[in-house]
Formats: C-alpha cells, structure tokens, sequence
C-alpha cells in the first residue's frame, strides 16, 4: 500500500526553494513514493470527531521555474495520512494552537504528525530553551518592565526578545546607558501585558548564531552559522545575515547532548536549536530551517536521515 504524507505549510509558491527545509522534505518524500497533500490552515476542520481536509494533490520538481504543481482539492481524513508535516512558520498564535489541536485527533487516528502537536504547544521555542539552564546564557522572563530593566543594569548589555517571533523579529540589543530602555520593555511587554525575555549579551555573535539540526534527538554533524554583516547585530538570514556551514565543536556536541533525550522524549523529531559561543540560545520545534544549505555545503541529505528515522516510526 503507498504511503501518503501530508504537509501543512505556507503558501507554496511563495517560497524559496533553494532555502526551503520544508520543500527538501516534500523531494524525499516523492524520492520514496509517497503520495503528497497539501494542506492550508483554512483547509483543516473536524467533522464527528475525526480530524479532517480539503487537501490537494501536490507534486514537486527542483525547479525554480516550476517547483510544484497541484490538483483540485479532494476531502479527506488526516488520521489516514502515514506522515503529516506541521511545518506552518510562527507566529504561535491562537489560530496555530488550534491547529494542533486538530491534528492531536490525527494522531489519535494512525498519522505520525511531525512535530508531535502537543510537544510544539509545551515547548516554546523562547522559553524551551530554559528547561536546559546548564547550557544557557543569563536570563530573565518578566512581564515587569522594572525587572528587566534592572536585569540589563545589572550585566550592561543584553538582548531583549518578545516570546513569539522568528526570523529576528522584536529583537533589541540594549545596555545600561540606553535612554530608549524604558519605552523598549513598555512595548516588548505591551504595558505588561505579555511576557517578554531578556538574555546577557553574547559577543560571540560575531562569529555566528550557529543553527544545529537534530533528528529524533540525534545531531546532523554540521552547523550553518549565521554571521551578521555590517551594523547588525542579528545574524538571521532574514536580516541579511551571512550562513557559514562548519562542522559541530565539542562545546556544540555537549549541548547536543543535553537537549536530545529530552527532544526524542517528547516526540519532536525535527529541532532546530540556536548556539551562540557556548551557550544555548532557542530550541526551535515548528519550522526550524537549513537543511539545503547544509545539503549543499557537505553534500549529504538531512531530508532522508529524517525519513529514516521517522519510518522506523510507522506503523
């Protein structure tokens, strides 16, 4: 009986495919003769308990000109998915967390959804991190602007992020002699409304916001190190940054190491987690990205490790 593999995402043909994980994954899967779908957020509903979409027939070709093509949408039940793909970016809004719940019914019904959807409701990918405190620079969450101000008093530079961005979004670097403290923390924290983060600032981030990839708990053995260029201090490739593939230090293993069992444990087996120096920084569990980028770097293939790993999973 073929296979078949759903994958929740955003628009198609928006994306980039010479940076996109989420389309290395869908070639594997055609590689391995997989029958894809294509989901959208708006295609998902449950009808008698069962977790259910308009999907639509999607195949994939390595082709910037045309790398994709789909079918009229046909009505059917995830739970009869083998694999379904929650690659949908953040931010982790309301509409996201419903989302998972739909596909914790999936689950219930046979797909192996990946990341687990109750995993990627717990781990957020700011605070996840923490559970993890011996490999993690100094930090603080607070709603309290006073709290966060006096943690950047206390270490003179720090970074300060709101809890559910990505790619860089609603990140500052601040330090003690910042006259734009006060109004940074009231509008991080939305007049204290929402919880905000603060981290000691790294210098080491002229080297690089290194991106490890683990599956299933298990580290790919190359990092992309992400280099900020000129002024900026954030080295995410959506801020122009500059992505160094390199091989895992020692200090990059142990970290590994730390986080793994507890990511397999959990059920996320696609992780992305950001280092920067010697310290654990994020643990990203819902699009963590650069696999094409290493692919080519090293000329291995993240996309078939993961499937292997996750067809030892199927039932």
């Amino acid at each position: 009986m073929q296979r078949a593999l759903a994958v929740l995402m955003d628009p198609i043909e928006k994306i980039k495919i010479y940076k996109d994980s989420s389309f290395a994954m869908l070639l594997e899967a055609k590689r391995r003769g997989y029958t894809l779908h294509y989901l959208t957020q708006e295609s998902l509903y449950i009808e008698n308990s069962r977790a259910c979409a308009r999907a639509q027939i999607l195949d994939v070709f390595d082709n910037v000109d045309r790398w994709f093509h789909l079918e009229e949408a046909k009505f059917i039940d995830l739970g009869d998915m083998s694999i379904i793909l929650l690659r949908k970016d953040p931010p982790f809004d309301t509409q996201y967390l419903h989302d998972t719940h739909i596909l914790d019914l999936a689950e219930a019904h046979g797909a192996l959804v990946v990341n687990k959807p109750q995993s990627v409701r717990d781990a957020n990918e700011k605070l996840f991190a923490l559970h993890f405190p011996q490999c993690c620079p100094k930090s603080l969450v607070a709603r309290d602007a006073k709290l966060l101000k006096e943690f950047v008093l206390e270490h003179g530079q720090a970074v300060a992020k709101s809890l559910d961005g990505m790619g860089g979004s609603a990140i500052f670097r601040v330090s003690d002699v910042d006259p734009n403290l006060n109004v940074i923390f009231e509008t991080l924290t939305r007049e204290g409304l929402e919880l905000a983060l603060v981290q000691q600032f790294l210098p080491e981030i002229k080297l690089g916001d290194k991106r490890i990839l683990l599956i299933d708990g298990d580290p790919i053995p190359y990092a992309l190190a992400r280099i900020p260029q000129g002024d900026e201090f954030r080295g995410n490739l959506a801020r122009g940054g500059i992505g160094v593939a390199q091989p895992l230090t020692e200090r990059d293993r142990w970290i590994a190491a730390q986080v793994g069992p507890e990511v397999r444990r959990r059920g996320l087996y696609f992780v992305g987690i950001d280092v920067i120096g010697d310290y654990l920084t994020e643990v990203n569990v819902t699009s963590p990205t650069c696999i094409r980028e290493l692919d080519r770097a090293f000329d291995i293939n993240i996309a078939g490790t993961l499937f292997d790993a996750l067809e030892k999973r199927l039932k």
